[in-house]
């Protein structure tokens, strides 16, 4: 196939709009349903981070996009129980693949609802078993076993997107795309991120471990596929902050370690034993649990929604328990897409439990926030590479 037809653009009223190769056939097979402009952008973006991630660390990878951005990406750690807890996946079998999606998701319920999901590695039973319970528009992967394309094509009344994306095809290096009329030409990001990005440490505390190293590929290669500015949040192979698109970095940092705080916030004992009435769909139950670790979480226990959710009234969750609990979060990883302007920035990241940080360098105040990150002993690498996306 050399082209594809599309319902319309980004919006309805942009007609017409298709998907063409200017030379040979789409490196795409479409097993079920009828992908539209946006969730073709969400799989082609996707596709690249988790093979990319996959190449890096050799981990089922996965990501969960939404409006070409990941809202989540990680790689394959098996779930401990707290996690299996705050997933909701105590009951769920957890292969490799399953885990990285599950995981992946798990960072922003909330921005993740009606996502677009990349696998790295063929979609099994269980993966596709999960995936059938969640509000989600498509996966894409690079091959789905039988018994997972039976399960995938129920869902959505049988108008679920399922991409298989052929694994050996390499694009063209240069890329064009139209803005206004007006077409612009670049070579392709095809820059290879690896550990060796990480050998200029400028800062008194230059060790870092191996996880450490898994967790910034994870954050630079989720960067290299989220739009600019950005910055990402890692812990144990799992993006858990990442804040995109916005024109000042540190209102990234800030962004994305409120995501990273509000993804510790749910593994707290009072959030995990909120009593939820049987029956409470998936949704419901992440927005309320948003709502609870929020600052108007008095709201949910004063308007009389509780009653709709809970079984019982639950307990305040206090500034002062968040604060506590938030203090015990420790060993994250911290990637930027191009350099900290100031120390600010790192003051917010180690607010967050940021240990160690990779980010281009070359601002003038380089030295002012290589000071910074020795106030709070914090390993930062200079890797000299910038990771815009537009």
């Amino acid at each position: 196939m050399k082209e594809m037809e599309l319902k319309y653009g980004c919006n309805p009223n942009q007609k017409p709009a298709r998907i063409f190769m200017k030379e040979g056939e789409l490196p795409i097979t479409i097993l079920n349903g009828n992908p539209g402009y946006i969730n073709l952008l969400d799989a082609f973006n996707s596709w690249q981070l988790v093979k990319e991630l996959k190449e890096a660390t050799g981990l089922p990878s996965a990501a969960s996009f939404k409006h070409v951005s990941p809202a989540g990406a990680a790689v394959y750690v098996a779930l401990n129980d707290v996690e299996k807890q705050m997933y909701f996946v105590d009951d769920v079998e957890l292969t490799p693949m399953a885990s990285a999606y599950i995981r992946a998701r798990g960072s922003d319920r909330m921005s993740s609802y009606g996502d677009f999901a990349a696998l790295s590695d063929e979609c099994d039973a269980a993966c596709a078993k999960y995936l059938s319970k969640e509000v989600s528009d498509g996966v894409i992967a690079p091959s789905f076993s039988k018994e997972a394309l039976a399960i995938l094509k129920k869902k959505k009344k049988g108008k679920y997107v399922v991409i298989q994306m052929d694994p050996s095809y390499v694009p063209e290096v240069i890329e064009q795309k139209d803005v206004f009329g007006i077409t612009f030409e670049q070579g392709r990001n095809n820059i290879k991120i690896s550990d060796a990005l990480f050998t200029e440490i400028p800062t008194q505390n230059k060790t870092l471990s191996a996880e450490q190293k898994r967790d910034l590929l994870v954050a630079l290669i989720t960067l290299k596929y989220t739009q600019s500015n950005s910055v990402c949040y890692v812990k144990n192979g799992q993006a858990v902050g990442i804040g995109a698109g916005q024109q000042s970095r540190v209102h990234c940092t800030r962004l994305a370690g409120n995501k990273a705080d509000n993804w510790y916030l749910r593994q707290h004992e009072k959030v995990l034993t909120l009593p939820f009435k049987d029956g409470i769909r998936r949704a419901d139950r992440d927005n309320a649990i948003d709502v609870y670790i929020s600052d108007d979480y008095e709201d949910l226990l004063n308007d009389g929604m509780w009653q709709e959710m809970f079984m019982a009234k639950p307990e305040p969750f206090t500034k002062e328990e968040k604060k506590a609990w938030l203090a015990t979060l420790q060993n994250v990883a911290l990637g930027s897409d191009a350099f900290f302007p100031f120390g600010d920035n790192i003051e917010r990241a180690h607010k967050s439990g940021v240990s160690c940080i990779a980010q281009a360098g070359g601002s003038i105040r380089d030295d002012h926030v290589i000071m910074t990150c020795d106030k709070y002993n914090i390993a930062m690498c200079m890797t000299h590479v910038r990771l815009f996306h537009h």
